[in-house]
This record gives C-alpha cells, sequence and structure tokens, in this order.
C-alpha cells in the first residue's frame, strides 16, 4: 500500500512540473510573478518562466502583473521605463549513465590490440535537447489621472480587461 501510494504521488508531483508557469506569485527562485518597490510610484515587476512557458507568454504575465499592482495602488496608468527579457538557453544530454564522467570508459584488454574502448556507434546514443527559459524583467512608474500618453504608457483597467482572460490561474 505504502509503495502505491508512493507512485501516485511521484506521478502527481511529474504531472505537475510537465506544464507551463502558470499566473502566480513566485516562491523565492521560482517561477511566476515578482515585484519590488523602489519609490512611492515606482517599482520593478518580473515573471519568470519554467522551461515550457514561452515568449510570448513570460512578456503578457509580466504586463498583466504591472497593470494588477498599478490598480492595487489606486493609480490608473503605467509607465514602462525599462523592459527587458532575459533568455537562458542551454543544451542538455543524455546518455549512459554508467559511463565514467569524462565521457569514456574501457571494455577490456587485448594483448595485441590494446584497450578496447566500448563506444559503439549501434548502442552508445547520445541525445540532446535545448532547453530555454525565459525571464521578463521591467520598471514601472504609476500615474493618477489622465494618461501621460507616449508609446510606453499603459491604461491599467484595458490590459487587465484584455490580458486577464488569457492568464491560467492555478489549478485551472
Amino acid at each position: 500500500m505504502f509503495r502505491l501510494c508512493m507512485i501516485i504521488g511521484l506521478a502527481g508531483a511529474l504531472a505537475a512540473c510537465a506544464t507551463p508557469t502558470p499566473y502566480q506569485s513566485a516562491q523565492p527562485g521560482g517561477f511566476g510573478y515578482s515585484q519590488q518597490q523602489i519609490e512611492d510610484n515606482r517599482f520593478t515587476v518580473g515573471f519568470r518562466g519554467n522551461t515550457l512557458t514561452d515568449r510570448e507568454t513570460v512578456e503578457t504575465y509580466l504586463l498583466l502583473r504591472a497593470a494588477e499592482l498599478t490598480l492595487e495602488r489606486g493609480a490608473d496608468h503605467f509607465i514602462l521605463v525599462r523592459r527587458d527579457t532575459d533568455t537562458d538557453r542551454r543544451f542538455v544530454g543524455t546518455g549512459d549513465p554508467f559511463r565514467s564522467r569524462h565521457g569514456f570508459g574501457y571494455r577490456y584488454f587485448h594483448p595485441r590490440h590494446g584497450w578496447y574502448g566500448w563506444r559503439d556507434p549501434f548502442w552508445d546514443d547520445v541525445h540532446v535537447r535545448e532547453v530555454t527559459r525565459f525571464e521578463a524583467n521591467a520598471e514601472i512608474v504609476l500615474v493618477r489621472g489622465d494618461s501621460p500618453g507616449g508609446p510606453d504608457a499603459f491604461d491599467a483597467r484595458q490590459v487587465v480587461n484584455n490580458l486577464g482572460p488569457v492568464a491560467r490561474a492555478p489549478g485551472s
């Protein structure tokens, strides 16, 4: 019975990892949105996605969080002072876990031919896949009243109305 519970728990944990990052507050070092107040009306806002979260979603969630923060603080508009998206791209290889950590090993020694390596063109498959993670960050200034105008000024209510339905809440 204990083994069955462990298998079910492990399967649930793996299934939870196989989904894009939902729109949620990030735990320290985790995935989701974060914010930091700099001055009374100036904040940094960020959204960090896992490897299954595409760049467009990360940037959309960043704008949505900026708009929600603006409304929570009683402002009407926000201005993007600085905005950038970082890409963490790396390659992960899989192969024989029992091979030496240096990537070679020897199977046997033949007196006439020397050492025979265990590299075999039919069995030594190495699979490499690209893993990409996106993190968007912005510095925003909150504005009360009329729109300050310009391409970097956003109406917070319109952003929430347009992007809010796109965001997935945890568990949905």
